[in-house]
């Protein structure tokens, strides 16, 4: 018989739960579920050798482990952190981790255009969320932004490199599931970039998923540029049969029509699987695919406004009932 693994207790926001050794704080926390998982716009469950780039994901480790009780002297990266047994951990509970938030926040805007109204990733843009959440009203930057002209990546990619935040998912995602990858980060500091090999295209059948990877809108589907909206789109989902890949996605519509296509991704944002060019950017006609039926968002996002409404009267009734009541006020802790 093999010898059962001895689980560790760690404790986040007062919640606790037991993973097994080697398992980082962020995918305890994630564990856990609900508002104590900290953001990440770099980490990247399905990708190797993601996370550590963008520190929004830092906590503050009151307690390091049973047998060593210190806390951590700095805050620390949530991604690439490992638990200790005994392990205590503060996130929404830390004002040294909110400030420093904030603080990640405001260095990841720096350069940044602020062009939120003309974005096509308006609306289910993760910066766009942290800087909702923990942005400032205004900058403290008095020096010139870096800007950069946008640039096609092929035929079916814009790269938008004013939105970069340097994440690298992209260079992992073409390294992970291409051949030959042509693209990637050049130059270093604040002139660090996204570019290709001298201007090749990226034409590889799975190099579209770096356009679901990407957390910011630096990376768009040039298919459905400026087509719609999102929260105008309906998302549903559908499958077909393709000989490359799982055929699984989610058709984003605009009544009978597909506006773009993308695939599957979990409440954290992450591929669920992998889709080919074929799927992605050629599928976009309503016979190619055998829809499931609507998919599933939160409440809470800006993508399910005018789907899922119901009668005024209807509401106002079935806030009348006390449990109907305790179900709201659970659904706003979410």
């Amino acid at each position: 018989m093999s010898e059962e693994i001895k689980k560790f207790k760690v404790t986040i926001d007062g919640k606790t739960t037991e993973v097994e050794p080697g398992t980082t704080i962020l995918n305890a926390a994630r564990q856990i579920g609900g508002k104590s998982v900290p953001p990440a716009m770099c980490y990247y469950s399905k990708l190797e050798n993601s996370g550590g780039r963008c520190r929004t994901c830092l906590v503050e480790v009151s307690k390091g482990s049973e047998a060593d009780p210190r806390p951590m002297p700095k805050l620390v990266a949530s991604c690439r952190t490992t638990v200790m047994d005994g392990m205590e951990v503060k996130n929404l509970t830390s004002e040294k981790t909110q400030e420093a938030r904030k603080a990640v926040t405001e260095f990841l805007l720096l350069n940044h255009p602020l062009d939120c109204p003309i974005c096509d990733q308006a609306g289910e843009c993760h910066l766009q969320d942290l800087g909702y959440e923990h942005g400032l009203q205004q900058t403290r930057n008095d020096f010139e932004k870096n800007t950069y002209d946008a640039d096609d990546l092929g035929p079916n990619i814009k790269l938008n490199m004013n939105r970069c935040i340097l994440c690298a998912r992209c260079v992992l995602v073409a390294n992970q599931l291409t051949n030959t990858r042509e693209h990637g980060i050049l130059f270093r500091g604040e002139h660090a970039e996204i570019s290709t090999y001298l201007n090749k295209a990226l034409d590889n059948d799975f190099i579209g998923n770096v356009i679901d990877v990407c957390p910011v809108g630096a990376l768009t589907d040039r298919t459905a540029r400026f087509a719609s909206r999102v929260w105008f789109t309906k998302p549903v989902d559908a499958t077909c049969t393709c000989s490359k890949c799982s055929g699984k996605a989610v058709l984003w519509m605009k009544g009978d029509e597909i506006v773009r296509v993308t695939a599957r991704k979990d409440q954290y944002g992450e591929v669920e699987e992998f889709i080919c060019n074929e799927c992605r950017f050629e599928k976009k006609d309503v016979k190619h695919w055998n829809i499931e039926g609507p998919r599933h968002i939160s409440r809470h996002s800006v993508i399910s406004l005018n789907h899922y409404q119901k009668p005024e009267e209807m509401v106002v009734k079935a806030l009348e009932n006390e449990t109907a009541k305790e179900i709201s006020k659970k659904d706003n802790l979410e």
